[in-house]
């Protein structure tokens, strides 16, 4: 098991990315814990980028309810639909908000988020249970760059679910 991150701050978006990742699927290979391995996914993600926020929101009688996360204390349930979370669970789709002042419904857990990328995670039956939920305290954070990246994390999720 993976007990401290190998990263260069140096490195681009990109690379992080690309480092970051065969290290998480190293962190969660054999443990199958779903809360466990959710929780280390935030964490390697928060300490690797330095996001505001990070964590999981879990699909539970037809709601999200707060999962692992690592940052402040956060929302505890969403309705489908609802802000940036629910509405992502609701279209089935990535969402990346680059000001989260100009999304409509949009739902302040904490007024120093400024951008946002919300991921919906899939079963094997291809039905959302959870969302991954990123925010950061700067406008313009997410692009294609995390979403492809962060895409692949959502896959090495669905396969341990």
């Amino acid at each position: 098991m993976v007990e401290e991150l190998i990263l260069d701050n140096t490195f681009s978006k990109e690379d992080k990315y690309k480092t970051l990742l065969p290290q998480i699927e190293a962190l969660v290979f054999g443990e199958q814990d779903i809360i466990a391995n959710l929780a280390n996914i935030g964490a390697a993600l928060k300490s690797t980028f330095h996001f505001l926020w990070v964590g999981f929101y879990l699909v539970k009688n037809e709601e999200l309810v707060l999962g692992p996360f690592q940052g402040s204390i956060a929302c505890t349930r969403i309705k489908k639909g609802k802000g940036v979370c629910g509405t992502a669970w609701q279209q089935a789709k990535t969402i990346i908000v680059p000001n989260v002042d100009e999304f409509p419904g949009h739902i302040a857990c904490s007024s120093a988020s400024k951008s946002e990328i919300v991921l919906p995670v899939f079963n094997k039956k291809n039905e959302i249970i959870m969302v991954l939920d990123i925010d950061s305290e700067e406008l313009n954070t997410f692009d294609e760059t995390d979403e492809k990246h962060l895409l692949q994390i959502t896959k090495l999720i669905m396969s341990f679910s």
